[in-house]
């Protein structure tokens, strides 16, 4: 596909957001995005349609100019070679557009499938063993935090330049991704205090550590739902998926973004949420999710885009005014983006972001 606009890599969104129906949405979506101009493609995981690897390979084939990240995948679930080759096949085939991120995964979910839990030490111990093996060094008995091997290599001759990133918001895992990683994506519904500390942690950390704070590029996760979606899709998108981050790692959200942890005891201990089975942004009704509304605080859905074209523009650039590099716009296809994505680019400030590369973590 041509580019026939300027394409502006401040700008990102995740392809098949939600509980899609089927993976090949995505050949729509990066072709609409890559028609808007969106400059990066973000592909989330889970356990079901959504495996990390084939989406990425998907995006690859049908796009031509935007960059892909892959925002998050864990470390623990493929072979460190298995992970370092889909690595240097995305980055060929991309022609280097692509960005290998991990995340720190979610704790229960683990547990319950009989997985380690990830810390800190195995994320670091992770990226170096691929910057080695993407400069094509053979490494001979690895023992350290990710585990035990006797021979890693891929290919002596290579010698290519893959970002990293990762997705962050503890204070552990910021500094991680100032220290180790080339992009990190933080996470939705924090607030503008939570997201200029995360910025600052991130880019201390990177200078202590001897790296350029300006080349660690930040992304705010930011939740764009513009009006013009039908408000039940809204409810979905906003309630439903506090809500269901909630569920997962409710503490780690409240105590980040110093909420009040009895109103998320009183989310937990609601009869309906106690006896509800499923991620509540995959399943839950229209009516479940209102009554889910009724249990949060409208503060905590603040730190998102709503409203007009216009309203949401002013929001978006609040997130690039807070620190942050580029905004994904969270939640929405390119479709639902649209009329967004126009209102920003006719005010767009000229050369401001011309520096930034297509590859989210370039």
């Amino acid at each position: 596909m041509s580019q026939t606009v300027t394409q502006m890599n401040e700008l990102g969104f995740y392809t098949l957001p939600g509980a899609p129906k089927s993976p090949r949405d995505l050949i729509h979506e990066v072709e609409s995005a890559e028609g808007l101009g969106i400059g990066a493609c973000f592909i989330s995981e889970r356990f079901n349609i959504k495996e990390a690897v084939t989406l990425s390979g998907a995006v690859g084939a049908v796009s031509s100019s935007i960059g892909i990240a892959t925002a998050a995948t864990n470390h623990n679930t493929r072979h460190p070679l298995v992970t370092a080759s889909y690595a240097t096949t995305m980055h060929r085939l991309t022609e280097g557009r692509f960005c290998l991120g991990i995340g720190r995964g979610i704790a229960p979910l683990f547990a319950a499938y009989g997985m380690s839990k990830i810390t800190t030490a195995q994320m670091e111990d992770f990226a170096n063993v691929m910057k080695r093996l993407f400069q094509g060094e053979v490494i001979i008995g690895h023992d350290g935090p990710i585990g035990k091997y006797p021979v890693l290599a891929l290919d002596p001759t290579f010698n290519e330049n893959i970002p990293l990133g990762i997705t962050a918001f503890g204070q552990n895992t910021l500094e991680l991704a100032g220290r180790a990683f080339d992009c990190v994506i933080l996470h939705t519904f924090v607030s503008d205090e939570t997201t200029q500390r995360c910025v600052k942690t991130v880019k201390d950390s990177a200078e202590r550590a001897g790296r350029d704070p300006d080349k660690v590029r930040v992304w705010s996760c930011f939740a764009t739902i513009g009006d013009h979606i039908p408000e039940d899709i809204r409810l979905k998108k906003t309630v439903g998926r506090l809500a269901t981050y909630l569920q997962g790692y409710g503490d780690l959200m409240v105590s980040t973004n110093n909420w009040d942890p009895a109103v998320l005891q009183r989310f937990r201990d609601d009869d309906f949420i106690k006896s509800f089975r499923g991620a509540l942004d995959g399943v839950a009704t229209t009516e479940q999710l209102e009554h889910v509304a009724t249990l949060l605080p409208s503060e905590w859905l603040e730190s998102s885009a709503s409203g007009s074209p216009a309203e949401c523009v002013a929001s978006i650039r609040h997130q690039f005014d807070l620190g942050c590099d580029g905004v994904i716009m969270h939640g929405a296809s390119p479709d639902d983006l649209a009329p967004i994505v126009h209102e920003y680019r006719a005010t767009r400030p000229q050369g401001v972001f011309d520096h930034l590369a297509a590859n989210p973590g370039g």
